[in-house]
């Protein structure tokens, strides 16, 4: 459970919630919020990468930092439930999908061992119209998925 709240750095339960009867479809983002929700992830795998505690937990939407308090901790559970999204070997972006009040954006990486993951990143815009991180869900990739 803790993990399923947590991805929430980036890193919920479920990528996007169940459409309810009549809800219209996950759509697609404009191109500028397209660019700018994956810089916000791919800049907190870079500070993940390079040890930059601070400039990661930055990245988190203020619910995920009430959560966690500070960027020690934080990066303590990243580095405990997490490990593949710290330095993997190779990452592609999907396209993001906006849901009610969220975009997700789905990523494929392979770790040093050569494991393939996913990780759906749920994004929120802030009052500030900056995109951060409200959560994200990593699962075993596809054993045949090539990144």
């Amino acid at each position: 459970m803790f993990k399923s709240l947590v991805c929430a750095l980036f890193l919920g339960a479920a990528v996007l919630p169940a459409l309810p009867e009549g809800a219209l479809p996950p759509r697609g983002v404009s191109d500028s919020d397209s660019r700018a929700v994956r810089a916000v992830v791919e800049a907190q795998l870079k500070a993940l990468a390079a040890g930059d505690t601070a400039r990661a937990f930055s990245h988190a939407a203020p619910a995920i930092q009430q959560q966690f308090q500070d960027a020690t901790t934080f990066d303590q559970m990243v580095r405990r439930s997490y490990p593949m999204l710290i330095r993997p070997a190779s990452v592609s972006f999907y396209r993001p999908l906006a849901g009610e009040n969220v975009v997700v954006q789905s990523v494929v990486l392979r770790d040093r061992e050569g494991r393939a993951w996913r990780a759906d990143y749920q994004l929120q815009r802030q009052p500030d119209r900056r995109w951060r991180i409200s959560g994200c869900q990593v699962v075993p990739g596809d054993a045949g998925s090539t990144t």
